[in-house]
């Protein structure tokens, strides 16, 4: 696709901005693998973020999904896991539920407090 003359196409992090496939995630859905990456310059100040790493016997769980869940238990987001088994989303603050599903059964729920301007970051062990 050509762009206008003068003007540039947004980056994937910029509204109206879009991901190429080789970004998105191999599962269908068209999520970044590990959730949208943090620019600590202009989104740590600015965003709310809710951010780990899901990990078995100290290895990383690389391959499922981890969902975003609501005070109340309602779905709100999810992420395929990244190779180092990691998950990010950008969160309201509040309190939220990150659930993590993956193969042969496993599920494991940590709840977690968004702030604005913080990363809240912790491992999820299975």
């Amino acid at each position: 696709m050509s762009e206008p003359k003068g003007q540039r196409r947004p980056e994937a992090s910029e509204p109206g901005g879009t991901v190429s496939t080789e970004q998105a995630s191999t599962g269908g859905c068209g999520a970044l693998a590990g959730g949208a990456p943090v620019s600590a310059a202009k989104d740590a100040g600015t965003q709310a973020v809710v951010q780990g790493r899901v990990t078995r016997n100290g290895s990383a769980v690389a391959t499922g999904y981890a969902r975003l869940l609501n005070a109340g238990g309602d779905f709100v987001a999810e992420v395929p896991l990244g190779d180092d088994g990691g998950f990010r989303f950008f969160a309201a603050p509040g309190d939220w539920t990150v659930r993590v599903l993956g193969q042969g059964g496993i599920r494991a729920d940590q709840g977690v407090t968004a702030a604005l301007g913080e990363i809240r970051e912790f491992e999820v062990v299975v």
